[in-house]
């Protein structure tokens, strides 16, 4: 009997992104938030997140957070991890059942996967992330656990859009500097960022295969967490897997 090419052996990638609604906390961060680090109740946050878990058929142990800082340091894991990476805005893995997660409430969740070799990552991709390039860094560290871009679906998640997300000229001219297609206007007429028409621009130029918008706007969209739109809130999670 012939052997099975590695490829073969893969295990399906999975993807999901949490909304607000089902949650255990209470107004503003009413219910769903993920995030520990908003002074929501921390009994709260446990509860949601051993939720999360319990919905995605894994322990609470094999969900890995991060302690995102708007930065470029991306961290491969093989195992669970103590408590959240440290100043970290990527997570890649090749390791089944580890649920990697991203949490946002405006910046885009980028959410990696490669059938093929078996890779998974989870990025938080925020205007400073965009700017500096968080995911080059992160296709670079697929490639290392020998992910092709041909190979890599990106799914961008929900984010504030376009219209909705008005910015100084100068902050503006930063990131379109990197990534031209992020530069519009909003529905007022002024200067805003389209993050995750920047981020496409870059895939595309990095050759990734398959690149999945969800349309939703964090600012418009109430089932979802939005800073921009309320201050003080809670924060939804973009998670990835290999089931």
């Amino acid at each position: 009997m012939s052997s099975v090419p590695a490829a073969s052996r893969a295990v399906r990638p999975r993807r999901v992104v949490t909304d607000r609604r089902g949650g255990r906390s209470v107004s503003p961060y009413d219910s769903f938030n993920l995030g520990v680090h908003v002074e929501d109740d921390p009994v709260a946050v446990a509860a949601n997140r051993e939720r999360l878990a319990r919905e995605l058929g894994v322990a609470a142990d094999r969900l890995v957070w991060m302690d995102q800082v708007h930065g470029t340091r991306v961290a491969v894991v093989d195992g669970p991890v103590d408590g959240p990476l440290a100043g970290t805005d990527a997570v890649v893995t090749s390791t089944p059942g580890l649920v990697l997660c991203v949490l946002v409430a405006d910046c885009v969740p980028v959410l990696f996967a490669d059938s093929v070799a078996g890779v998974v990552a989870a990025v938080h991709a925020g205007r400073e992330g965009v700017r500096h390039g968080v995911v080059p860094a992160t296709l670079a560290a697929m490639a290392r656990l020998g992910s092709r871009p041909g190979d890599v679906t990106a799914l961008l998640g929900p984010a504030v859009c376009g219209a909705c997300y008005e910015v100084p000229r100068a902050m503006q001219a930063e990131v379109a500097g990197v990534v031209p297609a992020a530069a519009v206007r909003t529905r007022r007429g002024t200067p805003g960022l389209d993050l995750r028409a920047g981020l496409a621009e870059v895939l595309r130029g990095a050759g990734v295969g398959q690149v999945v918008h969800d349309p939703r706007c964090t600012v418009e969209d109430r089932f979802l967490f939005s800073h921009r739109r309320d201050g003080t809130t809670g924060r939804q999670a973009g998670v990835v897997w290999l089931g």
